[in-house]
């Protein structure tokens, strides 16, 4: 049964996410505080943790942060702050998915769920990573030749493209922003550049043949995201 750590400072939704997603199959534990969210993850290794932002002694953008330095369990946020630099502050900060309130218990059971998926994918994938080669799907790269195959067929793909596909493959189903590509791309110091990069995923796109963006999918104004096309559960902004 996957073990659900929910981190919600009000009691009412905190009450009703521990029965809805008992209801739905999954072991929940639940605190109310960033502090204790922080131990019981620590201690308790959950599965998947869902976290609202609106903590009375931490920031989830914080929280996300402390996390992220020694943990790489998912993250699922909640929050009713809808703007979009809100968004990508915390997708910057670690967290694999943004779900603004009010939102449906169906719909965070899916998510969970494709978390827990994508997470066991990343898993393989860093295991095949360290022979070299990462695969997603039909998607198949050989980090150490440099070549990239998809539906068993060779792609050409330019330096950046190639890395910018290897990053994307490395985080399988994350929502990888703007910033988090051009660093590991371009470089920390180079300018945030969305259009450049737009113009880059694009030749990507194309050369894939993925111009309908059923491997990469663009999240607007955010970043993007490379899926399994067999996966018929999608992390889409509401």
């Amino acid at each position: 049964m996957p073990r659900v750590l929910v981190v919600d400072d009000d009691a009412s939704l905190l009450s009703a996410l521990r029965i809805g997603l008992s209801a739905l199959g999954h072991e929940v534990t639940a605190t109310g505080t960033a502090a204790a969210g922080l131990a019981e993850t620590a201690v308790g290794r959950p599965d998947v943790v869902v976290l609202d932002l609106g903590l009375p002694d931490m920031d989830g953008l914080a929280v996300c942060t402390r996390l992220r330095q020694w943990t790489d369990v998912p993250v699922i946020v909640l929050s009713a702050d809808h703007r979009e630099q809100r968004k990508i502050a915390v997708l910057d900060a670690g967290a694999d998915d943004y779900m603004t309130k009010p939102f449906g218990m169906r719909e965070l059971d899916a998510r969970v769920r494709l978390a827990l998926r994508h997470r066991r994918r990343g898993d393989a994938a860093a295991d095949e990573a360290d022979d070299q080669v990462v695969r997603v799907g039909s998607l198949r790269l050989d980090l150490g030749a440099h070549e990239a195959t998809y539906d068993g067929r060779t792609v050409a793909l330019t330096n950046r493209e190639f890395a910018l596909l290897a990053f994307l493959a490395r985080h399988p189903g994350r929502v990888c922003t703007h910033g988090m590509l051009i660093d590991a791309v371009w470089g920390s110091g180079y300018p945030e550049d969305a259009e450049n990069l737009r113009t880059h995923m694009y030749r990507l796109r194309r050369k894939l043949g993925d111009d309908g963006g059923e491997l990469v999918r663009t999240r607007p104004g955010v970043g993007y995201q490379l899926v399994d096309p067999v996966d018929d559960v999608a992390t889409v902004d509401r």
